[in-house]
């Protein structure tokens, strides 16, 4: 017999797979075919009009300069090619036909032999700043899980502050987003949060599958959204959020800063995650009185013992802690120093493996390789629709063929720009995807009406994190949805609603806070 309260258990390797569907495996095993398809289609058959005849006007300054070099034809030509391996792209990975590491590699490469960027600008892109930063940011996230102190904290915090069954859904919102601040991958803090949470469902009677309450679905369904709004208060949250400050800072040679993003975006993740716990607790999955009281005696205590079974703040803990604390400082006060979020990472990630006065080896680093070759693809995609500008041409023709002037109101370019951003989560698995496609579409509408392009683009960038209503979302919403304590229902219901007052939020803020810190000048209606 398990013994529910065995922490070890709970670890992600010991969780039952999910298998995909009937309908996932019909994507899968057309998807190849579909991708080659669209490739050919586009790439020798089927010509857009919008692409036979471009204006070297409504360029970029950078599409404008491969434009005059390479000439009409031949840049016709590229954004013909860039078009067809983006469709390609996107269906593979879309259906996960292959793994997502594969298309970004068959995708530089494409784009490579079709001429659209040279092997140069293709094969820098692992490189990239950004990806430097996720390497870095990966180092140190290790340091914080091979010291134990992630779990340390998380525990402690639990235990001090978790006195009751409403605290202990506080405790674990606040220890989301202390651990968002130093760990940039999601899937991450999952895994580490995962064996405690679980540990306390089965504490207040939860166990799974046919042993589930509210306690179980909510204390699961809001760790999960707290995991992924705490990523959202930080431009470092994830290699999304960073993505998309590249390709803004690409497009309008504007730099955005960790404290740009921290101002706006950390009391929104705040006000949402309360209104999450609010919901739950009153609405979707309200506890029963018999579901406040624990259900195991001394449940409380075999956490405790966890934590004493970790012994006293090893040297190396106390290092990890003074480490995070200067870096989050510097990240905070990136303005007025100048120092990139990447070289404060690269700093603190060469003093964490320094020999000797460090706190990790190598060995304990845990860098996963195959996210970073998907997103060097994608940031080499990034680079082919910049040299191409190929979204703004798409944005242009459109609104050419729907006979739209430059007179569209910026409320409703807003409105629709923000929500195909945030609610395109219920179709997308990628974060990166989602922010590759519709920041790059937020830019080419505001340049094609003479928009701040901050004014749309950031509002977009920030609807990134919203991906905690469906299973197949995100990659924590697949690993959660594993652990059995609620249903596809049970999800469904409470992540639309805080998707949807996601979404009114952010328009709000667009009216008030994001006007107050410039991002939206003028407001959205123009109220004040």
């Amino acid at each position: 017999m398990t013994d529910p309260l065995d922490m070890h258990q709970y670890r992600i390797e010991k969780l039952p797979k999910r298998t995909k569907g009937g309908f996932e495996k019909l994507l899968a095993s057309a998807g190849p075919w579909l991708a080659l398809a669209a490739f050919i289609l586009l790439g020798f058959f089927i010509h857009p009009s919008f692409l036979q005849s471009i204006n070297p006007d409504q360029l970029s300054s950078e599409a404008k300069k491969v434009f005059e070099k390479i000439g009409e034809t031949q840049f016709i030509q590229n954004n013909t090619w860039m078009l067809a391996i983006f469709a390609a792209s996107l269906i593979l990975w879309m259906t996960e036909a292959i793994p997502n590491y594969l298309t970004s590699l068959i995708l530089i490469i494409s784009l490579v032999l079709t001429g659209v960027l040279t092997e140069k600008e293709a094969f820098a892109q692992l490189g990239h700043p950004v990806m430097w930063l996720n390497i870095m940011s990966f180092v140190l996230s290790s340091m914080l899980v091979a010291t134990g102190l992630a779990k340390r904290f998380a525990l402690w915090f639990l235990i001090r502050f978790g006195k009751n069954a409403a605290t202990i859904f506080l405790s674990f919102l606040v220890i989301n987003l202390v651990l968002s601040a130093f760990i940039s991958a999601t899937t991450a803090k999952a895994a580490i949060l995962l064996p405690i949470f679980m540990v306390v469902a089965a504490i207040y009677g939860a166990r799974g599958s046919d042993q589930r309450n509210n306690f179980g679905r909510s204390i699961v369904l809001q760790n999960l959204l707290y995991i992924n709004l705490g990523a959202s208060g930080f431009m470092t949250g994830s290699g999304a959020n960073l993505l998309a400050i590249t390709l803004i800072a690409g497009a309008t040679s504007t730099q955005v800063f960790f404290s740009d993003w921290l101002m706006a975006m950390f009391p929104m993740a705040i006000i949402l995650m309360l209104l999450g716990y609010i919901l739950a607790m009153r609405v979707f999955f309200p506890l029963k009185p018999e579901e406040r009281i624990p259900q195991i005696e001394g449940g409380m205590e075999r956490l405790k013992q966890e934590l004493r079974g970790m012994g006293n703040l090893t040297v190396k803990e106390i290092k990890a802690i003074v480490l995070f604390v200067l870096i989050l400082l510097l990240w905070s006060t990136d303005r007025w120093h100048g120092i990139s979020p990447t070289a404060v990472a690269f700093m603190g990630g060469i003093v964490a493996l320094l020999p000797g006065i460090g706190i990790i080896q190598w060995n304990d680093v845990d860098i996963p390789w195959h996210l970073m070759l998907f997103s060097a693809g994608a940031y080499t995609l990034g680079a082919g629709l910049a040299a191409t500008d190929l979204p703004a041409i798409m944005v242009n023709a459109f609104f050419d063929h729907l006979g739209i002037g430059n007179q569209t109101p910026f409320w409703l370019l807003y409105l629709i720009l923000t929500a195909l951003m945030l609610f395109s989560a219920l179709l997308f698995q990628s974060k990166t995807m989602r922010a590759m496609i519709f920041v790059p579409i937020a830019l080419g509408v505001a340049g094609r009406f003479g928009y701040y392009p901050l004014s749309l683009a950031l509002p977009v960038a920030f609807m990134i994190e919203h991906v905690y209503v469906l299973p197949f979302n995100s990659k924590p919403a697949a690993l959660l949805y594993e652990t059995g304590h609620y249903s596809l229902p049970d999800t469904f219901r409470f992540g639309i609603t805080l998707m949807i007052i996601a979404w009114i939020l952010n328009i709000v803020a667009g009216e008030t806070w994001f006007r107050f810190l410039g991002i939206t000048p003028h407001g959205i209606f123009g109220l004040f």
